[in-house]
């Protein structure tokens, strides 16, 4: 079994527009057309059988809309977490209805939502989360959208992990896209419920600071996710079939820690 624990989708009414501008932004051609239906028929075709969808609420506003959507798409298939927006004044009584509707948990993009990861006025939404028990997927390191300036740096993380040492968090693109040596040094090892993500990070990461990480870190603490419609999730699961590790700790990557974490059957 293989689980893709970092995916993108978008409603209908508005992923011709948000593609669009996507893609002018990184500069990246998807590898499906940013639909629901079009990530069903890539992981058929790559050996994807589950796949976690992360909106982000990129406004204020469009908290209830991105959740109640998410709501709509949840299937055996299809493992969607909801959002919310740190300048939300109902941020917190939204993160109640994320988790009374089912939701997995919540993404956060730092950048795209404008604020610092260890900015205060998310130290709220953290204890909240941490509270009745929602996971946050974080966007960590270089994003296009904000080539000059990291919103959510390994040390950001380290230090929101000290402060909410029982918040379960998952930090994409291996805790730190393009800031692998300082998640070597800050995260990797830590205690506690960090989780790292491999989302988007084949052909990037040289195989031996791959390889340390996962083994200071511990494998029981990776997930396998490709950031589709970003990357083809063939590029992460042949990076992970290629690592020299044992076939066991390679299981817990695909699936394993990802069904724990769920609470779904493998």
């Amino acid at each position: 079994m293989i689980i893709d624990f970092h995916t993108h989708a978008f409603s209908e009414k508005i992923v011709e527009k948000a593609m669009s501008k996507l893609t002018a932004t990184s500069g990246i051609k998807p590898y499906t057309d940013g639909t629901v239906s079009g990530l069903l028929k890539i992981m058929k075709s790559s050996g994807v059988d589950k796949s976690v969808i992360l909106p982000i609420a990129t406004k204020p506003s469009q908290q209830r809309i991105v959740n109640s959507w998410a709501k709509e798409i949840m299937s055996d298939k299809i493992y969607p977490f909801g959002s919310v927006h740190p300048d939300a004044e109902d941020a917190l009584e939204e993160l109640d209805r994320i988790k009374e509707s089912g939701l997995y948990g919540i993404k956060l993009h730092p950048d795209y939502q404008n604020f610092f990861a260890d900015d205060e006025k998310a130290f709220p939404i953290y204890q909240k989360c941490s509270d009745i028990g929602l996971m946050i997927v974080f966007h960590g390191g270089c994003d296009p959208f904000s080539p000059n300036e990291i919103h959510g740096t390994p040390k950001s993380f380290a230090e929101i992990h000290k402060k909410f040492p029982e918040l379960t968090m998952v930090l994409a693109h291996l805790g730190g896209m393009y800031r692998w040596e300082q998640v070597e040094r800050m995260i990797a090892g830590t205690d506690g419920n960090i989780y790292l993500d491999v989302s988007c990070i084949a052909g990037e990461i040289g195989m031996g600071i791959l390889k340390r990480i996962i083994e200071k870190h511990g494998a029981d603490r990776i997930l396998f996710a490709s950031d589709c419609p970003w990357d083809n999730p063939v590029n992460e699961i042949k990076m992970i079939e290629e690592l020299d590790i044992c076939s066991e700790d390679k299981e817990k990557i695909f699936y394993k820690n990802a069904v724990r974490l769920l609470g779904i059957k493998s």
